[in-house]
């Protein structure tokens, strides 16, 4: 901080102006002007992804060599010039993601989501040490994915969003035991084992895929899942055990081929809101124990082989399941055999 000092004459009761004004101009000018920017590590990652663009969507104004890479459009960093953010959904980027993104030390979120990106996902990515939020849905992403070793130390990554891409190959399994801390997993491909050592996941979305077998018991065993979705895939058999799943709020796995009937464990789930069952192979009687989920706003049976009648949680209606109806008054609403 600069120290200003000030002369007044002997003879002279007034403070000179002129140099106040000039010295307060400085300091303004001082204090404006950043301490530093980023570091040439940073912008020379950020510089190699541009170049591995066919179509960089417009970067090129923004992002140029010798500037400061904090001011660049979809980049944010720290106060300490640490870029932390890349933001750049749907910029109709074309081209490969380059690794050297991995290089960005202190990068926390990287949203490359609704763009034409292809090849394949850098397992510096995947592996970072930093980053939280990894979002490239809705690319034209292909390949399998690469395994991490167990051995590697924890990853930090919490929402890993891969879904709408043309990846191949299995989930590798390995990835579960290094991150401890996902929350929020959307994906494509074959339900991968493992998944109830993500003890954390609260939210897992697989929709409009291809994927098949059945709904494992491990899967039924993430004690924190509040969000089980599947809709639209190839998946079969029955439901299985979900008295594990007690946080459960939104269960929906319609537009697949599931048989057998609901399990009398879906009273358990005291927190359900939604049960989307719709156009799958299911039959037999309906479970009295569905009208102790009270919570339940959304309850979607069509195109089932369901008999019997649907008790409401207040024992006051009765839903048939044949015929579908509304009751704005409790916001509720049935869907039966037929629309």
């Amino acid at each position: 901080m600069w120290t200003l000092h000030f002369l007044f004459t002997k003879n002279s009761n007034r403070f000179p102006t002129s140099f106040l004004g000039l010295a307060l101009m400085l300091l303004i000018l001082f204090l404006a002007s950043p301490m530093s920017s980023c570091t040439e590590q940073e912008s020379n990652s950020l510089l190699h992804f541009l170049a591995g663009l066919s179509q960089e969507g417009g970067l090129t104004k923004s992002w140029q060599n010798g500037t400061d890479c904090c001011t660049w459009e979809g980049i944010t960093c720290s106060p300490d010039r640490m870029v932390t953010d890349v933001f750049l959904a749907s910029r109709s980027l074309e081209g490969e993601i380059s690794p050297f993104l991995g290089n960005l030390s202190g990068l926390l979120r990287l949203n490359l989501s609704y763009n034409l990106l292809s090849g394949v996902l850098p397992l510096e990515l995947v592996s970072s040490s930093t980053i939280i939020v990894l979002d490239v849905s809705f690319n034209q992403l292909n390949g399998g994915l690469q395994e991490l070793q167990s051995s590697n130390p924890l990853r930090p990554l919490q929402v890993l969003n891969i879904s709408s891409n043309l990846f191949s190959g299995q989930f590798p399994s390995t990835t579960w035991d290094t991150m401890k801390s996902l929350v929020v997993l959307n994906f494509s491909g074959s339900i991968p084992p493992g998944l109830s050592n993500c003890s954390r996941l609260t939210s897992l979305s697989a929709g409009d895929n291809n994927l098949n077998g059945t709904l494992s018991d491990d899967l039924l065993h993430i004690a924190l899942l509040e969000h089980l979705s599947f809709p639209k895939n190839q998946l079969e058999g029955s439901i299985g055990d979900v008295s594990k799943l007690k946080n459960l709020v939104t269960l929906n796995l319609e537009g697949n081929g599931f048989s057998g009937n609901i399990p009398d464990s879906i009273s358990e789930l005291t927190r359900l809101e939604e049960i989307s069952l719709g156009n799958n192979n299911m039959s037999e009687e309906l479970p009295s124990t569905l009208s102790r989920c009270t919570k339940l706003q959304i309850t979607d049976l069509k195109s089932n082989s369901f008999c019997g009648e649907l008790v409401g949680a207040d024992h006051r209606r009765r839903h048939d399941v044949d015929g579908w109806e509304r009751d704005l008054s409790d916001l509720e609403r049935v869907h039966g055999h037929h629309e």
